[in-house]
């Protein structure tokens, strides 16, 4: 790695970042307000890049000192096209990461008793070190009794109620965060610096697996954070007042450019399907109208290439560690 990387520490440990400008970050934000026409990219995908050559190291060096590998299993039920797409992906970086990377598919009316049979067997086998059932499940299967039996040391998606609750109590060098927020984070943390003191962070959507860690994970980097949803009084005016705005609300392109305050970095988790005008195709587009965003934030993620390829980059760093706990590396 570059001798002039800054690090950042991010739920896997150690991750390289680019070299970061040493301005204040009142000042940067200032300056971007006053100045800029177009908002920063935050380009996911060479942030992905550099925390997954930093985890393809870190895994080669396990496996030299300790002869530990990281396994990485995906359990899938049924056909979903988009699920099939988002496993692929998860094996493929899994892959270039060096980890052993195994996929169970299970046919569309597989039991809840085929299903948590087959986690157990995977909960005891000590050459799998993370464990993640591909969502959404199929109706009639309990999808919070599937989840919580995957043991908390490897559950690497972050939702057992065990990593939640230290997730939620600041304990976070025992816990696996979720990879999405996870990734949200170091994003943030790119542009602002690690102490968010004295930022407003609003995030609009409160689900288990986004919202409510998201909001964890800024308030321990001390920002004062707010959680908007379907029944928030004067949403555009409250999102206004975000210094950090973090749109995971599942509707296309809801965030309007007078939403989003001058220089304020946005976060857009959103991933929505809409049809495109005169053409049989349809494009991927946020919960942010990042074409109005642009002219107004100071940085934004584009969809797709933001948020989700640290999602899955995240993923990878929650099993190196699931790994590096087992040989006993801090």
């Amino acid at each position: 790695m570059r001798k002039d990387a800054v690090y950042v520490r991010g739920i896997g440990g150690l991750l390289s970042a680019p070299p970061k400008d040493r301005l204040h970050r009142w000042s940067l934000i200032f300056l971007r307000s006053k100045s800029m026409t177009n908002a920063k990219r935050i380009d996911g995908k060479a942030m992905a890049a550099a925390c997954s050559e930093s985890i393809s190291a870190r895994t080669a060096q396990l496996v030299e000192r300790t002869g530990v590998k990281p396994g990485l299993t995906v359990v899938i039920v049924g056909e979903d096209p988009a699920s099939q797409v988002y496993v692929r992906n998860k094996k493929r970086t899994a892959e270039a990461c060096g980890f052993n990377s195994v996929q169970h598919s299970l046919p569309e009316d597989s039991t809840e008793e085929d299903v948590l049979s087959l986690i157990d067997e995977l909960n005891n086998d000590p050459s799998v070190h993370g464990i993640l059932v591909q969502l959404p499940l199929p109706g009639h299967l309990d999808e919070e009794l599937i989840t919580q039996s995957i043991r908390p040391e490897k559950d690497v998606d972050g939702f057992h109620f065990q990593n939640i609750g230290m997730l939620t109590a600041g304990h976070l060098d025992g816990a696996f965060v979720p990879c999405t927020p996870a990734g949200c984070m170091l994003m943030i943390e790119e542009q602002v610096g690690k102490d968010l003191s004295g930022l407003n962070a609003v995030i609009i959507g409160r689900s288990n697996i986004v919202g409510k860690p998201m909001a964890s994970l800024l308030l321990k980097a001390n920002a004062t954070v707010t959680i908007c949803h379907s029944r928030t009084k004067d949403l555009p005016e409250v999102a206004c007042s975000a210094d950090i705005l973090v749109a995971a609300v599942g509707r296309a392109e809801m965030v309007k450019g007078e939403w989003i305050k001058p220089g304020a970095v946005v976060i857009d988790v959103g991933i929505n399907r809409i049809e495109v005008d005169g053409e049989k195709k349809n494009k991927l587009v946020g919960d942010v109208n990042y074409g109005e965003a642009v002219e107004i934030a100071g940085a934004v993620t584009p969809v797709p290439g933001g948020v989700g390829p640290m999602t899955i980059v995240m993923l990878m760093a929650n099993t190196l560690q699931s790994a590096e706990r087992v040989a006993c590396i801090s």
